[in-house]
């Protein structure tokens, strides 16, 4: 219906070349589809070639379009320019006189869409290119996103996880401190009960024998009466002087009889501290579950690791191709020793570690590398760039000691003492780091790595 029009009016205003165009153009349309939407009969009819679609003033695509009465069309700007120039209205093509100029629709609308479609086609080719382009840098960014927040859902859970399993184990700690405070505090309250016990029976005691002297002051009595009697009596008086001070005590106070409050509440808290250094064990380093590697597993105490796989969020600190674990306190400054039980594990690394040592790529175990150790593989103890150590008897405990500030890490069999390797003259430019490696346990006796506890010694200073 549409067309009908469009091509009336074009007939009506003599542009039968248009309309001729545009039927041709409607007709191989309904070839191709019978049912055509709007928006689709607008884009064939933009499919006429630009030149009939330019203004011949300007030669751009129309802006606008009159038609005259002889059945040309101009863009209405060039159309009022040319005829300002001179005073009659002329068409600029044939010179004929047009009385009329009408807004050509028709053409228009054709002008606007063939536009659209060009626009669209030119950002379309454009687009793609920038898209694809584009595109590439934005998805690579949208994967390490999602694996971020992958890793961010698993890191959340493990935190929550290691909350609870912390707050378990400080519980469980302080249980220990509160049982002992619990056992010496009952210890302490019957030992004041019983010193209690034996001040009241002494002094039940003492009122017993004040009992026994009640008597004394009727003997004195009678004693006195019988003075003015005869030498007989006077006998008798002395008998019964002798025999009163034969039986009865010494009538004075003994030392003693108060409860000992000082020996009760002097210095009790240190005391009961002093104490407790029988239940507390202190280890010289321990270890840093946020560095071990998957496929170890530390003790609740931090201070043992054996090889057993445990799923752990893959963060910074983590090692993921090696079984190594890190102290979790480094040292920049003095000397510092522990020791460690290796017992019969046949597959081990012991010794110090740049706090910068490679913990995502492949690494090897040596001073290049930022690694000070000795280690266990086939039944060789190797140090320094893979020399064997020529040990006389398999050492069950390892003491590591580090002098930071001379450059030095030493090992020795901690049972003989005897030395095992030292690397010196080392140039340390970073806090450093108890390290180890943890291989498969095979037929060990024990397949954990132990650190040992150290003695705890306590001194008073006197002011």
């Amino acid at each position: 219906m549409a067309v009908d029009v469009t091509l009336d009016i074009l007939r009506r205003m003599k542009n039968n070349h248009l309309a001729d165009q545009l039927t041709e153009a409607w007709k191989e349309r309904i070839k191709i589809s019978p049912s055509v939407a709007p928006s689709e009969k607008m884009a064939s009819r933009s499919s006429l070639p630009e030149e009939d679609l330019s203004c011949p003033v300007c030669g751009e695509i129309f802006e606008r379009p009159l038609i005259l009465s002889c059945s040309h069309s101009f863009c209405k700007e060039c159309l009022e320019k040319t005829w300002k120039k001179t005073t009659s209205r002329d068409c600029p093509l044939c010179r004929s006189t047009s009385s009329i100029e009408l807004p050509n629709l028709a053409l228009k609308n054709l002008c606007e869409s063939f536009l659209q479609k060009t626009e669209k086609r030119a950002h379309t080719s454009l687009d793609e290119v920038s898209f694809q382009t584009g595109l590439k840098p934005l998805e690579e960014k949208l994967k390490d996103f999602k694996k971020i927040q992958q890793i961010c859902a698993q890191t959340t859970k493990h935190i929550k996880s290691q909350a609870r399993n912390t707050e378990r184990q400080i519980e469980e700690e302080f249980e220990k401190l509160y049982q002992f405070l619990r056992q010496e505090e009952k210890a302490r309250i019957a030992a004041v009960g019983e010193e209690e016990q034996q001040k009241i029976q002494m002094m039940k005691k003492i009122e017993e024998m004040t009992r026994g002297t009640l008597s004394l002051s009727d003997t004195i009595r009678d004693i006195e009466e019988l003075r003015t009697e005869d030498i007989s009596l006077v006998q008798v008086r002395t008998s019964l002087f002798q025999t009163h001070n034969r039986t009865l005590p010494n009538p004075k106070f003994l030392s003693g009889a108060l409860i000992n409050v000082a020996k009760h509440l002097g210095n009790l808290q240190f005391r009961i501290w002093e104490k407790m250094q029988g239940i507390i064990k202190h280890t010289p380093v321990i270890l840093d579950p946020n560095t071990a590697a998957p496929w170890l597993s530390l003790s609740d105490d931090l201070t043992s690791v054996s090889q057993k796989w445990q799923q752990q969020p893959m963060n910074l600190e983590r090692f993921e191709n090696y079984q190594i674990v890190l102290g979790s306190e480094g040292f920049s400054s003095g000397k510092h020793s522990w020791e460690v039980e290796v017992g019969d594990h046949p597959l081990w690394d012991m010794g110090v570690a740049e706090e910068s040592i490679e913990r995502k790529k492949n690494l090897t175990v040596s001073p290049e590398c930022g690694i000070w150790a000795i280690w266990l593989r086939n039944s060789k103890y190797i140090a320094g760039v893979g020399g064997i150590l020529p040990l006389q008897r398999r050492p069950q405990r390892i003491k590591v000691q580090l002098d930071y500030d001379s450059g030095e890490v030493s090992f020795y069999d901690s049972k003989y003492m005897t030395h095992i390797y030292t690397y010196k003259d080392i140039k340390f430019k970073e806090r450093m780091y108890p390290y180890c490696m943890v291989g498969p346990s095979s037929n060990a006796t024990n397949p954990d790595i132990k650190i040992c506890q150290s003695e705890v010694s306590l001194t008073i200073l006197s002011q």
